[in-house]
Parts: structure tokens; C-alpha cells; sequence
């Protein structure tokens, strides 16, 4: 418990840390005494969404993980980030269409509808498909399909705005994901969807601990898997489409920081939900940090980096899996 307490203390003493660097770091010259202010709040809010996304994407793959009972399961990897960002094409489509064929209209509540429905949707789908079928290569396979149905289809939706310029840009822009356009409302919004969602999950801790032993023996001890699993499922949808919706898609984040925070605290999710929480915050704010410093024909979209550092992660952790399952075979 000691140990874990330090590692609360620490990573919040680093979000203190990675707050003040996003702030003071970024375009423009703080120098100039009329700009300072707007600099400052800009890069705030900025901040602050990408925070809040990185925390409410690692509680989401906590509870992924919990919830199939498989350390290499995330939003991103089962198809629900991918379903969560169709959802958001299709809700930003259809508000181009009703509003006018522009996108100068306030999707501030269009969008968040639109991504929750779609990762409630490819969560569901996925759960339906593996009821029967829960070992670990039915599940990334399924993911695997999933993701990229929702992409072709994410795709075709994507060629369709193309024929408004300002919709068609914004599409691309939403599929490479980033926080830079985030504002007050974007801010406020993915605060209050993390914030709750992160309590609502640590709710369930004792009953996501005891369903880790399997439904049975935790149907035994009285929880009630029935109830257990649509809450996770409703949380991670919740919290996967609020990252989504401010962020566009920024993968492989409930991933990484989940397993990486296991190996600090352990299995407990009492501990593992804020730990990871106060971590895929500062994890997300840095990667959008190095997004902004390497600038390479303007701004590096966030997802990119994500994909960069999760991919070859995602691949080492498979690889020493099956290397264990071999070891134990």
C-alpha cells in the first residue's frame, strides 16, 4: 500500500510538472506582453483536454482489460475507439447536411453523441460475437475486423465531405487525431465525462477484482456479473467516446498506460484505476507536446505520435504473451 501510495504522489507532483511545461511551451512569444494572455489560455485549454482524454482512454482500457479479462485488450484494439470515431464522422455528416453543407455550426453536442453511440455500438457488437469464444485470439481477431470495418466505412463517410472543402478537412484532420482546435467547452466537457467516468469505474473496483478470478467464482461471492459488465461496458463507452469526440482518434493510449501502471501498483483496481488515470493524463499531454515540437509542414497530428510509441508496444507485449504461454506450456 506504501508503494502504491508513492506512486500516487509521484505522478501527481509529474502532472504538476507536465501542466507547467504544456503551458510555457508551444507557438508564439511569450515575450510579447498584448499576446502572453492569449498564448496562455490557449495552450491551457489544450492542455487540459489532452489530459483529461489521456485519463479517461486509460480508465476505458482498465476496464476493458477487467472486463474480458485480458491484459492485451484496449478501446482502440477491440474496435471501440474506431466505432466511437465513425459515429463522430457520421454525426458531423449528417450536421453538415441538416446545417447546410458547412461545418460552421456547434457540434459541441452532435459529436459526443455521435461517439458514444458508435463505441456503445462496436463494444456491443464485439461482446456479442465473443459471448461464447473469450480466449485472447478470438478477441484480437474480432478487434481486429472490427476496426478496420469501422475504418472502411469511416473512409467512404470521409470521401463523401469531400465535396465541401471545410468538411472534408475537418474529417481528415479528426481521423489523425489532435487537441489543438480544443477550447472552454471541449475542456469542460472531456473533464466532466473523465472525472465522472473515473469515479463511476473505481465504483466497481471490488467487483472488477473479484470477476478477474472468472464469473463463476465471482457469481459465488454475489456479484452480480450481469449488472458488472454493463456498467463496464457503459463507462467504456462513455469515456472512449468523450476522448474521441475532443481528440478524434488517439490510439493505443488504454493500452500502454494500463499495463504499465500494473506493473507499478499491481492488480487491484482499486489503486490501478487513479494511478492509470493520473498517468494516461501525463502520457497524452507529453505526446501532444512532442507533437507540437516537432513540426514538420506544420503541426504533427497527436494520434501519429501515439501510434508510434503504442504500435511497437502493442507488438512486444504480444510477443512476450505467447512467449510466457510458451514458458507455461
Amino acid at each position: 500500500m506504501r508503494t502504491s501510495l508513492r506512486v500516487l504522489l509521484r505522478l501527481a507532483l509529474a502532472t504538476v510538472g507536465c501542466v507547467v511545461l504544456g503551458v510555457l511551451v508551444g507557438y508564439g512569444d511569450l515575450g510579447d506582453a498584448g499576446m502572453r494572455g492569449a498564448f496562455l489560455e490557449l495552450r491551457a485549454y489544450r492542455v487540459a483536454t489532452a489530459y483529461f482524454a489521456g485519463a479517461a482512454l486509460s480508465v476505458a482500457g482498465v476496464l476493458a482489460q477487467g472486463l474480458f479479462r485480458n491484459p492485451l485488450a484496449s478501446p482502440s484494439i477491440l474496435g471501440v475507439s474506431a466505432g466511437a470515431s465513425l459515429g463522430a464522422q457520421l454525426a458531423l455528416l449528417s450536421g453538415a447536411a441538416v446545417f447546410g453543407g458547412s461545418v460552421t455550426f456547434s457540434p459541441e453536442m452532435l459529436i459526443p453523441i455521435g461517439a458514444f453511440g458508435g463505441a456503445l455500438l462496436g463494444l456491443g457488437v464485439l461482446m456479442a460475437i465473443t459471448r461464447n469464444r473469450p480466449d485472447v485470439i478470438a478477441l484480437l481477431l474480432c478487434g481486429f475486423l472490427l476496426s478496420n470495418l469501422f475504418v472502411s466505412v469511416g473512409a467512404f463517410v470521409t470521401s463523401l465531405g469531400q465535396q465541401t472543402w471545410e468538411l472534408g478537412r475537418a474529417m481528415v484532420a479528426f481521423m489523425l487525431g489532435g487537441v489543438g482546435g480544443a477550447g472552454p467547452r471541449q475542456a469542460l466537457l472531456i473533464a466532466t465525462v473523465a472525472t465522472l467516468g473515473t469515479l463511476g469505474a473505481w465504483s466497481w473496483a471490488r467487483h472488477l477484482d473479484l470477476l478477474l478470478t472468472g464469473e463463476e467464482e465471482a457469481e459465488t461471492l454475489g456479484v452480480d456479473t450481469v449488472l458488472v459488465k454493463r456498467w463496464c461496458v457503459v463507462w467504456i463507452a462513455l469515456l472512449s467516446g468523450a476522448a474521441v469526440a475532443v481528440g478524434g482518434t488517439i490510439a493505443f493510449v488504454g493500452l500502454v498506460v494500463p499495463h504499465v501502471c500494473r506493473s507499478l501498483v499491481g492488480l487491484s483496481n482499486r489503486v490501478l484505476i487513479p494511478t492509470s488515470a493520473l498517468a494516461g493524463g501525463i502520457f497524452l499531454v507529453l505526446c501532444d507536446l512532442v507533437a507540437r515540437v516537432i513540426s514538420i509542414q506544420g503541426e504533427l497530428p497527436l494520434g501519429v505520435v501515439t501510434g508510434l510509441i503504442g504500435a511497437p508496444s502493442f507488438l512486444y507485449l504480444l510477443l512476450r504473451s505467447r512467449y510466457m504461454g510458451v514458458l507455461r506450456g
